[in-house]
This record gives structure tokens, C-alpha cells and sequence, in this order.
């Protein structure tokens, strides 16, 4: 009876090991990633102040107009 609930015990031992070195790829992975620029944002930067002032002349509309 115990070398039953022995072996039923080793695979969860087997799973969390083996979830563990899949988190640990997708950490590596994940950090790779940002090291090589994959989540910077090129373009909105460029654009963004072309935004910027239509905000505020919305809000000046705003003040005005109170």
C-alpha cells in the first residue's frame, strides 16, 4: 500500500519539476525579449505630440466655455 502513494508522489514531484523549467524558459524567453527591444514602441513616440495638443485644446475649449 505505501509503494503505491510512493509512486503516485513521484509524479507530482515529476510535474512540479517539470513546471518549474518550463516557467524558467518562459522567464528567459520573456526577458531575451525586452533585452532586444521587442516591447519598445517606435512609433507612438513620433506621433504622440501630434495628440498631445488636441487634448489640450479640448480642455481650453473646455475652460472657455464655463
Amino acid at each position: 500500500m505505501y509503494q503505491i502513494i510512493r509512486q503516485d508522489m513521484s509524479v507530482i514531484y515529476l510535474l512540479l519539476a517539470l513546471s518549474i523549467l518550463v516557467a524558467i524558459v518562459f522567464f528567459i524567453a520573456f526577458m531575451y525579449s525586452v533585452k532586444k527591444g521587442q516591447y519598445d514602441d517606435a512609433y507612438t513616440p513620433s506621433i504622440r505630440m501630434l495628440f498631445d495638443d488636441e487634448l489640450v485644446k479640448e480642455k481650453q475649449e473646455k475652460l472657455t466655455k464655463d
